[in-house]
């Protein structure tokens, strides 16, 4: 009796209890997971990217140019003048002294001012053109240039933005010379940025002699005016771009960078003492431009167009 009681024991303890079924998990798993998302809908994706800000842009207010203004500035001498005018830049009113000889060059600005149009021609006695000048040799010509109404530095990227495209933002750190200015300008027309920015303080601004260096493409290349330069830039690396300061002592090569096929900045610092510290710590990449002639540093504005080129190539 005890050996039937222990066998019938260890059949209860050995009997499987009720199995749970996977519910038709195990089967729904094994099945297709249907097509391939289309790129705008696959996170991470540069298109996705896109789409995203595209769609934050819709709710976002039109982007305004609020970078503040310039102060007005007078371009005087004949061939000063007849030079502004020929290259664009921008031009409010043209004073001409009373009875001044009607040489050839006069003939020349008062027709290009005409043709312009839209630029008021005033006599002036030579008194008031010497008070106006501070006593300059303007030569009896005096053109006066409107203040330029700069950008605010997240306006530029959210125009690439609403356009479809990943940014391309050239940041210009201690460069001086408004004619460099003007040539990356020129550069970022040329191959597709979306703008400029410069230090609001010990910097180079869109004057007469930028406009004219920028053959006219400031016209179409906005540039922004920024307060601090560290912050602008920091600001742009909350939005999602990545900052690539050009140095000498850079860690990479400029054609070694992956980050230029997208969403990206170029910090370019003068000739002399490159960037700032400050502005050299901020940026995500320090890269050097590989000068095989011997080289010690390219100015700004050829630096600026050699990245350019590379960025533009890589997007094509």
């Amino acid at each position: 009796m005890a050996g039937n009681s222990q066998r019938r024991n260890r059949r209860t303890s050995n009997k499987k209890g009720a199995q749970v079924g996977s519910g038709g998990k195990r089967r729904r798993g094994l099945e297709g997971k249907g097509p391939t998302p289309p790129a705008e809908a696959r996170k991470g994706h540069k298109k996705n990217r896109i789409a995203g800000a595209q769609a934050r842009a819709a709710t976002r207010k039109p982007p305004q140019r609020r970078g503040g203004k310039g102060t007005s500035e007078m371009v005087v001498g004949r061939n000063p003048v007849v030079e502004a005018l020929r290259e664009g830049v921008p031009a409010k009113t043209l004073y001409v002294q009373q009875f001044i000889d009607n040489d050839e060059r006069v003939r020349e600005l008062l027709q290009l001012a005409a043709d312009r149009g839209g630029i008021n021609l005033m006599e002036a006695p030579r008194a008031e053109l010497d008070r106006m000048t501070n006593g300059l040799n303007h030569q009896g010509v005096v053109l006066q240039v409107p203040p330029y109404e700069y950008a605010h530095p997240e306006d530029l990227a959210a125009v690439a933005y609403d356009n479809g495209e990943e940014p391309l933002i050239v940041a210009l750190d201690g460069v001086t010379d408004p004619r460099n200015l003007g040539a990356v300008v020129r550069s970022v027309t040329a191959f597709g940025g979306h703008g400029v920015v410069v230090p609001e303080r010990r910097a180079a601004g869109m004057t007469a002699g930028a406009w004219k260096t920028s053959a006219g493409t400031a016209a179409r290349t906005p540039v922004a005016r920024a307060t601090n330069l560290t912050r602008a830039l920091e600001g742009y690396q909350k939005a999602g771009l990545t900052v690539v300061g050009l140095a000498a002592d850079g860690e990479t090569e400029v054609g070694d960078i992956a980050a230029l096929d997208g969403p990206v900045v170029i910090v370019v610092g003068s000739e002399g003492k490159g960037l700032s510290r400050l502005v050299g710590e901020t940026c995500d990449i320090l890269a050097r431009i590989p000068m095989p002639g011997g080289a010690e540093s390219l100015n700004a504005g050829v630096a600026t167009g050699v990245v350019l080129y590379e960025a533009a190539r890589r997007r094509a």
